[in-house]
């Protein structure tokens, strides 16, 4: 049985090793190279010379890969410049919204390419963050005493999230906003006519994942549960076990398990889950012990009620 330790290196590792388009699905082996299925019309899926990769992130219609050096890689849609990421230098996180990329630099700062009509690119300001997410027309940064900033359309309530504390994760659907809590409660904000906003049950929750109009929470025994949107089966998780990672796209939900296998559900009309045949997804340089199934932080800290340990001694580094 797992034991999943909320804001652990392990987990953190896990969250970027599969990554969910509107219309296709992306996983980082445990060598650094990339697979993909799904829609290709964009070249979005055009990863296989990709290597030393160690965290990967889809837009809409675009594939963003972060490299050992810092560097950023990206293929796909271009429209308007999200894949303009070439000169980036010391990058250690990155996401994409649908049509931008944003990524995190090693001191704290944040920079973003791509469409900005709402001001979702808006981040040159931004000091002090520790994670990031792009929605589709906004983008959100969790800083490190566990607040969170926002910027872009907030015609739903996407970006209101001035008033958050103790929050260790976040993610970005199309338009709402949701959090996980160091006690591994969740809040959410935004458009809720689905219901994605529905978390306010949920308890000992490890990580979170926002696709277009669902969301959905990986708990720390390594089940799944999920809220909203469910006209093709992507809520479909309960039945899911020893779970380490989960990714939402637009129309559909992937989890990556302990063995590096994945299994997936929702919309599959363009083989965005056709992902059976995947292996040694995951890369990390922390394992599951053996033993009993159970992370131990390499900080040798309790880390599950501990934010400043969650994200300062345990979060990745390059």
């Amino acid at each position: 049985m797992l034991n999943l330790i909320r804001g652990s290196k392990y987990v953190n590792d896990m969250m970027k090793s599969i990554s969910c388009g509107d219309r296709h699905t992306v996983g980082l082996k445990s060598d650094g190279t990339v697979v993909a299925v799904g829609r290709n019309t964009e070249g979005q899926l055009n990863v296989s010379s990709w290597t030393d990769i160690v965290a990967i992130s889809c837009g809409g219609y675009h594939t963003v890969g972060l490299k050992t050096d810092g560097t950023v890689v990206a293929v796909g849609y271009n429209e308007y410049g999200q894949l303009n990421v070439s000169s980036w230098t010391d990058i250690v996180a990155i996401s994409c919204g649908i049509y931008h990329t944003v990524g995190l630099k090693s001191d704290g700062t944040v920079v973003a390419v791509g469409y900005n009509e709402h001001g979702q690119c808006d981040v040159s300001s931004w000091t002090d963050i520790v994670a990031i997410s792009g929605g589709d027309l906004h983008t959100v940064g969790l800083k490190s005493d566990g607040t969170v900033v926002a910027v872009g359309y907030n015609e739903h309530g996407q970006c209101d999230v001035s008033s958050w504390t103790d929050i260790v994760a976040i993610s970005c659907g199309n338009y709402h906003t949701v959090g996980l809590k160091v006690d591994g409660t969740v809040v959410a904000v935004g458009r809720n006519i689905d219901g994605q906003c529905d978390v306010s049950s949920w308890t000992d929750i490890v990580a979170i994942s926002c696709g277009g109009y669902h969301t959905v929470g990986l708990k720390s025994d390594g089940t799944v549960v999920a809220v909203g949107c469910n006209g093709n089966g992507q809520l479909n998780v309960s039945s899911w076990t020893d779970i380490v990672a989960i990714s939402c796209g637009g129309y559909h939900t992937v989890g990556l398990k302990s063995d590096g296998t994945v299994v997936a559900v929702g919309r599959n009309g363009n083989g965005q889950l056709n992902v059976s045949e995947w292996n040694s997804i995951g890369r990390s340089n922390d394992k599951l012990t053996l033993s009993d199934r159970t992370y131990e932080c390499d900080c040798g800290n309790n880390i599950d009620r501990d934010i400043n340990a969650a994200i300062n001694l345990c979060n990745y580094s390059l």
